[in-house]
């Protein structure tokens, strides 16, 4: 039998999360390296669908066959699951809890010229008015799959917001009034993207705009969430999806960007079964990272908490939600 061609995870970083100010780049949070290692459960396939360009972009076709390349091998190889994986790893207070501090309360990436600060602890950041997503496509993205997409975006927004207790929605389609903008664009669209940022969040530093219209290609997506006062509470979120990834791609990519402009901004090795992990197992929201989305918003935690302000009660919050599972 044929054996599945393994990936190289130097070359398929998936995806990355930004915390700023309006000031300057605060941390770099939740980009991921793909190492598959051994093949865990089961996938379920997603048909292969290139991505719909209607508007040609010539630095779309290339990138839409490698996009496409990644995700069908990732699916070879049992990546990229689209169930919850909750049979395989039970939930339990202690792993609920400790992924939870690993994902939301820790900066993941190691500092450089922009000020990130890799593995040191984090305090907890969450918004505190109602998030409304906005969705705004360039002209590669053709009507159909605007519909879907803003329809799964609906959905996933209502998944969200019942999770987390906290008011979440979608702007109807083709409005910008929201607080967190969603951009699908393709290569030339999102280089030419610096005046659209600038006027969503108006002071942006310039490297917070660098770090979009300069995205290498091993991004597949990200989101920067920011703060207007310096303070822990999100104000403004963009987040960016490339308009050539395939379905389960872009699908995969609105799961874990708007999710992680929530708050839960890390990835960790330890989050299993999770999107937050850098082995790309899972594609889409599990049980877990939806109990965790709970706890980050419970009213008991606040914004600014640190980890060991908020260690009790993170384990006491823990401790409710998992029982509840059993």
């Amino acid at each position: 039998m044929k054996r599945n061609r393994r990936l190289d995870p130097r070359l398929y970083r998936t995806k990355a999360s930004v915390t700023v100010t309006l000031a300057a780049v605060m941390g770099l949070v939740g980009c991921a390296s793909l190492q598959p290692g051994q093949p865990r459960g089961s996938s379920i396939a997603a048909p292969r669908r290139p991505a719909e360009i209607v508007t040609t972009d010539p630095a779309s076709v290339e990138l839409t066959a490698y996009y496409t390349r990644i995700q069908d091998e990732r699916v070879a190889n049992r990546l990229m699951r689209t169930d919850t994986g909750a049979q395989e790893v039970p939930v339990t207070a202690s792993r609920l809890a400790e992924t939870y501090i690993q994902v939301a309360l820790r900066e993941e990436h190691a500092r450089g010229p922009l000020g990130f600060g890799g593995g040191a602890d984090s305090v907890l950041r969450r918004w505190e008015a109602p998030v409304v997503y906005t969705l705004e496509f360039g002209p590669s993205v053709g009507r159909e799959r605007r519909l879907q997409d803003h329809a799964q975006v609906v959905r996933l927004a209502s998944r969200l917001a019942q999770a987390s207790g906290h008011p979440i929605s979608t702007a109807p389609l083709g409005s910008t009034q929201g607080n967190f903008h969603v951009l699908v664009l393709s290569e030339t669209e999102r280089r030419a993207a610096g005046p659209r940022i600038r006027a969503i969040v108006p002071g942006i530093d310039d490297a917070a705009v660098t770090l979009i219209t300069e995205m290498p290609r091993e991004t597949f997506c990200l989101v920067m969430a920011f703060s207007r006062d310096g303070s822990a509470v999100y104000s403004e979120a963009v987040a960016i999806v490339r308009a050539e990834h395939p379905d389960l791609t872009r699908l995969a990519c609105y799961h874990e960007e708007l999710t992680q402009g929530l708050g839960l901004a890390s990835d960790s090795s330890q989050a299993r079964p999770s999107i937050f992990n850098d082995d790309q197992e899972f594609a889409l929201l599990t049980d877990q990272d939806l109990l965790m989305l709970k706890m980050h918003y419970d009213p008991r935690l606040r914004p600014g908490m640190t980890r060991s302000q908020a260690s009790t009660l993170i384990f006491t919050i823990a401790s409710e939600l998992a029982a509840g599972e059993s």
